[in-house]
């Protein structure tokens, strides 16, 4: 099925209505449009080493679950965030080494090696690790939050469709986190 280059959300909700359900090539366009934002989150998350297998398993229980997908609880792609997002979760204690080795070393293994953001990585050096272990010290669900923000590039909306909440909380919790994390980097940087 060959796809426009402008990707409305209606397009995704077809391939996923009844009468696609029977042709899991349908699939198949879901997949290249959405797996790689996916992949990215989940590597910063993660680390690259577990990044396939979240996008893999998001992919496949999404293809398993087809048939239940509900466009009244969030759109197509809210539906496979939140999918990835659950996955994430039963790394908590990889997520957690891996932002503690961010913290000691200050090298990102997903951004590292790209010649374009050389720049912004001598910039942001000083302040990846003490980022690092403020993101590692937050709860699960607030680093959920704020990750889908930020490395999902999510809207309010979508993030609360994948967590589960309202919107409103969304707000009220980002603004929380987010001063927690300028908290943390102050007191690093000032102490």
């Amino acid at each position: 099925m060959s796809t426009p280059d402008v990707i409305p959300e209606e397009w995704d909700e077809a391939l996923l209505r009844p009468s696609s359900l029977d042709d899991p090539d349908c699939f198949d366009d879901l997949f290249r449009r959405h797996a790689p934002p996916i992949h990215r989150y989940a590597a910063r998350r993660l680390g690259s080493h577990l990044a396939d297998d979240i996008v893999a398993a998001t992919f496949h229980q999404a293809l398993q679950h087809r048939h239940s997908y509900n466009p009244a609880r969030g759109d197509t792609l809210s539906w496979l965030w939140t999918i990835a997002t659950n996955l994430i979760r039963r790394h908590h204690r990889s997520e957690a080494r891996f932002y503690r080795a961010l913290a000691r070393t200050g090298v990102d293994p997903v951004t590292e090696g790209h010649a374009d953001l050389v720049v912004d990585q001598v910039t942001a050096a000083a302040v990846t690790p003490r980022l690092a272990e403020a993101l590692a010290d937050l709860r699960k669900a607030d680093r959920d939050l704020v990750l889908l923000v930020a490395w999902g590039e999510l809207t309010y909306q979508q993030v609360a469709d994948v967590l589960d909440i309202p919107v409103g909380t969304v707000r009220s919790r980002l603004n929380r986190t987010r001063a927690k994390l300028r908290k943390a980097l102050g007191e690093v940087s000032d102490g």
